[in-house]
């Protein structure tokens, strides 16, 4: 007790004066990598990890890897325009049995393999208009950048998209990601999306089931999406989920789900429960 009376408040000053350095260190790296041209294709989320986050209260960041995460099946997963890494290392990796990150961008590679590595994860430079990586996958991740048109043609999106299809068809599986609304859309284009309704509608044209929701924070719409021809996150049916919709539920009274299932660690490997 005595011991760790002594010791506690040491640790604590030593982990007060580590913070504040890694902090000034990434406000230093962001000042360099971001204040001075060229701009890198990609964003170190170090950056937010260890500096912005704790100096704007604000959690964006994070959702895309928590959102992509809650679609995840178990099996393998394939992200595309992966950036640093961070996502597939830290939300995908250790709930699927293998996860494939590309980028177009060999120095995001390189940043995702020297920072973010796992066992089961492999980073891949590809450009997903002619090289996408092969295979099929329970889950693929596409935080695509917006406006869409500003990188790829038309035709382009539509074959990035078939693509993604052939990928998914064989598992049943799940197209999910991120974009942000783009207040300055023009009305009628298809690759454009202001709201929700407008990324609904253009992937309901690839997809049975697609569920759309909207996230604001200070100068950002988020919009995050999930689609599939079968079924997607908390419709009926999905495995990670009970819903009781309308009426009521008598206390004690079991309802259609079950505690005697598949235990946690086995479901989520294996996408079912």
């Amino acid at each position: 007790m005595l011991l760790k009376r002594l010791l506690e408040p040491i640790a604590r000053w030593e982990s007060r004066l580590a913070a504040r350095w890694v902090s000034s260190a990434h406000a230093r790296l962001l000042a360099v990598q971001w204040g001075l041209k060229p701009w890198p294709e990609h964003f170190d989320h170090r950056i937010d990890l260890f500096h912005q986050w704790i100096r704007t209260r604000n959690p964006t960041w994070v959702e895309r890897g928590v959102f992509s995460l809650l679609a995840l099946k178990g099996g393998p997963v394939l992200e595309l325009s992966c950036g640093d890494g961070f996502n597939a290392r830290n939300f995908y990796s250790l709930r699927a049995a293998s996860v494939i990150a590309c980028d177009i961008d060999s120095r995001a590679i390189v940043t995702a393999r020297r920072h973010n590595r796992a066992d089961n994860l492999q980073y891949v430079v590809a450009d997903i208009r002619t090289d996408m990586p092969q295979g099929e996958f329970d889950n693929v991740v596409w935080d695509f950048a917006f406006p869409l048109t500003r990188y790829f043609k038309p035709a382009e999106i539509e074959r990035i998209l078939a693509q993604i299809k052939r990928r998914l068809a064989g598992r049943g599986g799940i197209l999910s990601g991120y974009t942000e609304a783009e207040t300055g859309a023009v009305d009628g284009d298809a690759y454009q999306f202001r709201c929700m309704a407008d990324l609904q509608r253009f992937l309901r044209g690839h997809f049975a089931n697609v569920t759309v929701f909207e996230t604001r924070a200070p100068q950002r719409h988020n919009m995050y999406f999930w689609a599939s021809d079968a079924t997607v996150p908390f419709q009926e049916g999905w495995h990670a989920a009970l819903v009781v919709a309308g009426g009521s539920v008598e206390p004690g009274r079991r309802t259609e789900g079950s505690c005697q299932g598949t235990p946690p660690d086995e479901a989520w490997r294996s996408g079912g429960g």
